[in-house]
C-alpha cells in the first residue's frame, strides 16, 4: 500500500518512488507484478496523475519497473543485477572517500571473491 505524508519534506513523486522501490526490495511487489495505472493509484492518493507518471518514468529509468504501452507498468524482472550495480556504486564511493586507489580497490574486490 502507498501512502503520501503531506507533512514530509519529500514532494509526493518521491514518496511514491521510494515506497515503489521499498516493495520492490522487500519482495512485497515481485518481477511481473503489475501496477495500478496512472490514473488509478493518482485517484487513490489524491494526487495529480503527472505526479504519479513521474514518479513512474523514473522508476523506469533506474530499471525498478517496464512500462509496455498501454498493456501497464510492471515490476522489472532485472532486481539482482539493479541491486548489484547499486552495490557496486555504492563501493566505490566508499572507496574514494577513504582514498583508496584503484588499483587496490579492485585487489580487495578480487580477495574477498576469492579470486586471487
Amino acid at each position: 500500500m502507498i501512502t503520501i505524508d503531506a507533512s514530509a519534506t519529500e514532494p509526493p513523486f518521491e514518496q511514491v518512488k521510494q515506497q515503489i522501490t521499498a516493495q520492490v526490495a522487500s519482495g512485497a511487489l515481485q518481477p511481473g507484478d503489475k501496477l495500478p495505472t496512472v490514473r488509478r493509484l493518482a485517484a487513490d492518493l489524491g494526487i495529480a496523475p503527472n505526479t504519479v507518471a513521474r514518479s513512474y518514468r523514473e522508476l523506469e529509468a533506474e530499471g525498478v519497473v517496464d512500462t509496455r504501452g498501454r498493456s501497464g507498468t510492471f515490476v522489472s524482472g532485472n532486481q539482482v543485477d539493479r541491486a548489484a550495480r547499486e552495490a557496486a556504486a555504492a563501493y566505490v564511493e566508499k572507496i574514494r572517500a577513504l582514498g583508496v586507489d584503484g588499483k587496490e580497490a579492485l585487489a580487495l574486490v578480487r580477495r574477498g571473491l576469492g579470486l586471487s
